[in-house]
């Protein structure tokens, strides 16, 4: 379902959100090519930021009970970090992976100079989402597409390639909202283009 008006002919009167089901979704999400070349961006998006990774209370409980299980894949330096602050943090209410110095995730582990997670088994759904970002608007949740300068040769990439934001995460799009929302949110996405 479109809210709001839809008029082809004036970009002024067409809606930018989408609702599926309970979830109101971004339509340049919808639109966008994206595909992760992580030998190019080396990781990029577990090291740039001020916050890491949003996190719920039940992510949260899983990294602090996995810290001692990965102490041999990450930095003392990080060690260190996570012993003196913890490995979460609380900023304007909301939950996020503590990060050191404001830099890199206090999970984060290099091979060959790539920045990966330690806890990639059970990392938060929030970075396999990414650059999704899930935001509240009207009390529902609110897909929004982040388009950062370090994701510029995934947009390329992406559209090179003709792989859709929504197939490319779309595993972790099946894990936060189930199977039948996102058949639904791809048909809306088929029938649009």
């Amino acid at each position: 379902m479109l809210l709001g008006l839809s008029n082809p002919g004036n970009p002024l009167l067409t809606m930018s959100i989408i609702s599926i089901g309970e979830v109101l979704v971004e339509r340049e999400l919808l639109e966008a090519r994206f595909s992760c070349p992580l030998e190019l961006c080396r990781g990029a998006c577990c090291v740039e930021g001020e916050l890491g990774a949003p996190i719920d209370q039940r992510e949260e409980a899983f990294l602090q009970s996995s810290v001692e299980g990965v102490r041999d894949k990450i930095s003392e330096k990080n060690l260190r970090y996570i012993r003196r602050h913890g490995c979460t943090e609380v900023y304007q209410g909301s939950l996020y992976t503590r990060t050191v110095e404001g830099r890199e995730c206090v999970f984060v582990l290099y091979e060959d100079g790539v920045a990966l997670c330690s806890v990639e088994a059970g990392k938060p759904l929030s970075c396999s989402l990414f650059p999704i970002r899930v935001r509240k608007k009207f009390g529902l949740d609110y897909l929004v597409y982040e388009q950062h300068a370090m994701c510029r040769e995934a947009r390329r990439k992406g559209a090179e390639q003709n792989v859709r934001l929504v197939d490319f995460v779309g595993p972790s799009l099946v894990a936060r909202y189930g199977r039948q929302w996102y058949e639904s949110l791809l048909e809306f996405v088929d029938s649009s283009t």
